[in-house]
């Protein structure tokens, strides 16, 4: 199952845990393109979908269940809309030569064939697991007690917080994607290292893995 971590073998060597959506693959602005195809538009006034999206006739406010059914909908169809950020693939690869790495998306598990299916026609076979339980305690669940090095990386500052919670010794990584939505993104704290984009996101890993 994609569900859990039975199916992933980490081996002896440092391991580095990632998020998919706007991480690897876009969302954001695929999901606006998405919106756009349904009537809907996405106006960034808080750093949230409900409550942002709006019909693009009259710009009333889509109640949440419509919100849910629309983000349901775009996973459905992801293989038509999302696509990897620059460099991403490439470094991903290069980290992998050194290290087990474990995709951690947060998606509803029905979902999470067709990511699979996705990932895997962009070369990015890496273990996957898909939950929408927080990410501190499956962090915690891949890595255990083992003395090596660890690395989380995702675009929400709560998923980064809870791993650092349940992880101490990890690096956490903060990679938001240079979208306007993410103005409105609460601060990190001190313990977590904001990175602009995948190159330097390897820089710090590597530094992380060899000091």
């Amino acid at each position: 199952m994609l569900t859990d971590i039975d199916h992933i073998t980490i081996r002896d060597r440092p391991l580095i845990v990632c998020d998919v959506d706007d991480v690897v693959l876009q969302f954001a602005t695929p999901f606006e393109a998405f919106l756009t195809t349904r009537g809907h538009r996405l106006l960034p006034r808080s750093f949230k979908l409900t409550g942002n999206i709006v019909n693009g006739a009259d710009e009333s406010v889509l109640e949440a269940p419509v919100v849910k059914s629309l983000i349901d909908d775009f996973f459905i169809e992801q293989e038509r809309w999302q696509t990897p950020f620059a460099d991403a693939v490439d470094s991903l690869h290069a980290l992998g030569t050194d290290a087990d790495l474990v995709f951690l998306t947060a998606m509803p598990p029905r979902h999470a064939e067709v990511r699979r299916r996705l990932l895997d026609q962009l070369m990015l076979t890496f273990p996957l697991i898909a939950t929408e339980e927080a990410k501190g305690p499956m962090v915690a669940k891949l890595h255990g007690a083992r003395p090596l090095p660890v690395a989380f990386v995702d675009d929400m500052v709560h998923n980064l917080h809870s791993v650092g919670e349940h992880v101490p010794d990890c690096l956490l990584v903060y990679l938001p994607p240079p979208l306007e939505i993410f103005r409105f993104a609460p601060d990190p704290q001190e313990t977590v290292r904001r990175v602009e984009n995948w190159s330097e996101a390897s820089k710090v890993i590597r530094a992380h893995f060899t000091a």
